[in-house]
């Protein structure tokens, strides 16, 4: 493992208690047979490690202790580096004393198996530490001692497999025949390098022995005879889950052959949804299959794989984020899991005390629920639109995020506007296309505006990904729409502060380009912006149509661009003069190093910016004249430097 080889140049010579000094960069050398081993801060949790398994300092969020020493079955020598001498192999029996599973040893002694794992043969075992043992309820532990012979003799005789196997032999979702009545061990070997065994960590992995291999395990497993169904039939803490099941017709896929992990809903967890949603979902037979398909994953994950959030594919095709936080086994970020790893043949259960509802299970009012949207959430309600966000209609609700609002008072007009945020069909935002039109619920038309950089509908982009219920959907939207309110003209007529330039589009003849059909955005100067002019130059201008055309055509372009379509160098073509350029800082938009006083005044054909001053060329053009005497002027120079030049050679 070259990586691994390249990381041990630079850690120190062993020292005669095993232990590392700090590392240092003058060793160039790589260390014979020295292993790493990473400790969990707090816990006895240790993970050995090499060049395949290296969890950078951190498991499940907490820090690790980073130790060397020598690796199983090798020893120091005084004066050399690393660890060069080779231990002699000894029996299984004698090597489960040297590994830290010296309990498994006692326990094979009573349950005479100890002339078994002494003698010939091959095996592997799967040796539970000191600390599984100890880890055992008293109440197991008391059963199987007190009858050596065969409780204990059959537990350490699943721990058994005839042959020897390495952990690189032990195949991702594997089994193989133990020596108890050839009930199966299961094998997963994650892609982060752990292995387990019934979904017991192996933590000392390929212990040789002369007759076989050790594998010491972080737990004392047992022998699983029923399919996953069957775990759920027998358990009265899943009476709920196993009637939800029933009703979806999910049986035959937890009785069938596969590798599965169901996060199980307890009946507490069902208790906890309101009596409504439950009785709904219950019984709408999709939304319940979802919401089952929701707890269940496509692989089998035990506990001990996760050591950091990962998001996993569930049958209902979304992701769930596993992780872990500590001991904690975490969804979604939340440790929610109260009993891990209840395996059957064909995968493993986790108990959950809460209940995981998919968004294609919810209603409109239960997707917004503990979003940033409780503002308009609220207003939707206030507004008297409930049956349509808890209802079975096919619709999109345009939500503007809770900054959007500058005011929430309930009024007619507000009641309009919030029936214009709920679109009539079940769209997806991939579907959008530029210019659509989307019908509202009020009646109006809006338009579908796709940029580069992003995607909206009038003045309002889309600032979340979708979320998708059962009937309908929900787009977060980052402000407020601003529904289509006559022409550009009509705009401008119904707002004092353009009333100079209302006079400066009648007088340039501009009155029915603003009024047609079509698609224009006016950076539309307001009086203010007039009235910075000198007075004689306002004067003159106003009374001069055709530079009064040229004028306010170098402010409008065709196309409509909103505050949401303008990235951080946008450039646009005006119907007068050279490109105008937009860019946003600290969220406002310029053009042309204007900023914009107002933005995204939506009309029936374009889109209205105000702006408070006479927004003018970048880069003025320079007279035609004035370029020709500086190129004349550089010809005459290079004639008098060469003739400067021939005067001096002559």
């Amino acid at each position: 493992c070259s990586f691994f080889r390249l990381f041990l140049l630079f850690i120190p010579l062993l020292s005669s208690s095993s232990s590392c000094s700090s590392p240092s960069p003058m060793v160039y050398t790589t260390l014979p047979n020295v292993c790493a081993m990473q400790l969990l801060k707090g816990t006895n949790k240790k993970y050995f490690t090499n060049c395949k398994q290296w969890y950078h300092r951190k498991i499940c969020g907490k820090p690790t202790v980073i130790s060397y020493d020598c690796c199983p079955g090798y020893e120091k020598i005084a004066g050399e580096k690393g660890c060069p001498a080779a231990l002699p192999l000894v029996n299984i029996y004698n090597t489960l004393g040297v590994v830290g599973a010296s309990t498994t040893q006692m326990y094979s002694e009573r349950a005479q198996l100890k002339e078994e794992v002494e003698g010939p043969g091959s095996f592997t075992f799967f040796a539970p530490s000191n600390e599984a043992w100890a880890a055992l309820p008293t109440e197991i532990l008391d059963a199987l001692v007190s009858n050596v012979n065969i409780e204990l003799l059959n537990t350490l005789h699943y721990h058994m497999v005839t042959g020897r196997l390495t952990s690189e032999e032990l195949r991702h979702g594997s089994s193989f025949v133990s020596m108890y009545q050839d009930f199966h061990v299961h094998i997963h070997h994650y892609n982060n390098g752990i292995v387990t065994v019934n979904c017991a960590r192996l933590i000392k992995p390929d212990q040789h022995a002369t007759n076989g291999i050790v594998h010491v395990v972080d737990r004392v497993i047992t022998a699983i005879s029923n399919n996953m169904n069957t775990l759920i039939d027998v358990d009265d803490d899943l009476e709920t889950l196993r009637m939800a099941i029933a009703a979806a017709g999910l049986t035959n896929i937890l009785e069938n052959e596969g590798q599965y992990t169901i996060f199980a809903p307890t009946n507490e967890a069902f208790e906890k949804i309101p009596e409504e949603t439950l009785n709904r979902i219950l019984g709408d037979p999709v939304a319940l299959r979802d919401l089952l398909n929701y707890h269940i994953l496509k692989h089998m994950q035990c506990a001990e794989s996760i050591v950091s959030g990962t998001p996993m594919e569930t049958l209902q095709g979304t992701v769930l984020e596993v992780g872990c936080d500590g001991d904690q086994m975490t969804l979604n970020g939340r440790a929610i899991i109260t009993k891990k790893d209840h395996l059957g043949t064909n995968g493993v259960i986790h108990y959950i005390n809460e209940l995981l509802i998919p968004d294609s299970a919810k209603v409109l009012l239960e997707l917004a629920d503990g979003s940033s949207v409780a503002t308009a959430t609220k207003l939707f309600v206030e507004a008297g639109l409930s049956s349509h966000l808890t209802g079975s209609e096919a619709l999109t609700m345009l939500t503007p995020l809770d900054d959007a609002f500058n005011d929430t008072t309930m009024t007619p007009d507000m009641k309009k506007l919030m029936t214009d945020h709920i679109l009539k069909g079940q769209l997806t935002s991939k579907s959008l296309y530029h210019n659509q039109e989307l019908e509202t619920l009020g009646g109006i038309k809006l338009r579908v505006f796709v940029y580069r950089n992003n995607l909206c509908i009038e003045n309002a982009c889309i600032a979340a990904h979708d979320k998708t219920g059962r009937y309908a959907s929900m787009f977060t939207v980052d402000k407020v729409l601003a529904p289509p309110m006559g022409t550009v003209m009509d705009v401008l007529k119904s707002e004092g502060r353009f009333s100079v330039l209302v006079g400066a589009v009648q007088t340039a003849g501009m009155t029915e380009l603003l009024n047609q059909q079509g698609a224009l955005t006016l950076f539309a100067p307001t009086n203010e912006a007039f009235n910075a002019l000198p007075r004689a130059d306002l004067n003159r201008l106003m009374r001069d149509p055709q530079q009064l055309s040229t004028l306010l055509r170098l402010h409008l372009r065709e196309g409509i661009l909103v505050s949401g379509g303008v990235g951080s160098h946008t450039r646009v073509q005006p119907l007068q003069g050279e490109k105008l350029e937009l860019g946003v800082r600290n969220y406002t938009v310029y053009v042309n190093k204007v900023p914009l006083a107002h933005a995204d005044l939506m009309a029936t054909n374009g889109v209205v910016h105000a702006v408070d001053a006479i927004i003018k060329p970048l880069r003025e053009s320079l007279p035609k004249s004035y370029g020709c005497d500086i190129t004349r002027n550089v010809m005459f120079q290079k004639v008098v430097r060469s003739r400067s030049s021939r005067t001096m050679t002559q």
